[in-house]
């Protein structure tokens, strides 16, 4: 993590996969409107580092941290790291996902989409104060997951993130409990992204019936979206949506 920082009034915020794409866009709006923005990433510390770097040429505070959430090890070190560092966290943006690798082994999807989310959200809660804020970042094809058709190829992606809004869900009660609540932001395909990438080389049909239903939402637009539901005065359980509005025709749960 780089060097401690005066924090100033400003919020503390943990985005997970804030690399690159919609990870690191949303990482760089939220430095925009004052956040203190922790990026996360796996492997690309390079990558992480330049993308911190442009926020404080930009005149905002960004620090980097590393960890593959799906490792508990890891995952725990890297909130102990905020805790040391800051010793709070105003805010957990939940958006590095995975499964479509060709590395990955048939159980990734849920590790790293479900059981990892909900171990970064219980190794948190102890950093988090009332009025926090936790968003989880979905796709239409997972939210309405089991009521709208998936392509063949994102099926376990799917399953596997709409099993960790599930978990997060079914935690409520607890975070309400503790004044912290969640909201959920989920967007069609969105263009440039890597999930649109690998979707089109395995199965370009897929993409182009989602072009057929309207222009996809941009890494911009729906990382505005996701840095908005970080302030935004939706209830807790609220879900956001961002492109898509043939989904919509299935009322949201």
């Amino acid at each position: 993590m780089s060097e401690v920082v005066d924090l100033d009034g400003r919020r503390v915020v943990l985005v997970t996969g804030a690399s690159r794409g919609i990870g690191a866009e949303t990482a760089q709006v939220l430095a925009t409107d004052g956040d203190h923005v922790i990026i996360n990433y796996r492997e690309k510390l390079k990558r992480a580092q330049a993308i911190a770097d442009g926020i404080a040429q930009a005149g905002g505070t960004a620090s980097v941290v590393g960890g593959d959430l799906s490792d508990e090890v890891a995952a725990s070190r890297l909130i102990a790291e905020v805790a040391n560092e800051f010793g709070r966290l105003d805010v957990l943006v939940l958006n590095a996902s995975g499964g479509l690798e060709l590395s990955a082994g048939p159980d990734y999807p849920m590790r790293i989409n479900r059981d990892a989310q909900l171990r970064l959200v219980q190794l948190a809660l102890p950093l988090m104060p009332s009025g926090s804020r936790i968003v989880f970042v979905t796709s239409h094809q997972a939210h309405f997951h089991g009521r709208k058709p998936v392509p063949a190829e994102y099926e376990p992606i799917a399953e596997s993130k709409r099993a960790g809004e599930d978990v997060l869900r079914n935690m409520i009660p607890l975070l309400s409990d503790r004044g912290i609540e969640l909201i959920v932001v989920s967007g069609d395909m969105i263009d440039g992204t890597i999930i649109v990438r690998l979707l089109e080389r395995r199965n370009s049909d897929a993409v182009e019936a989602r072009r057929d239903q309207g222009p996809l939402p941009t890494v911009a637009e729906f990382a505005r979206a996701v840095a908005d539901a970080t302030r935004s005065d939706n209830a807790t359980g609220h879900t956001v949506y961002v492109g898509g509005l043939d989904y919509l025709s299935t009322p949201a749960s």
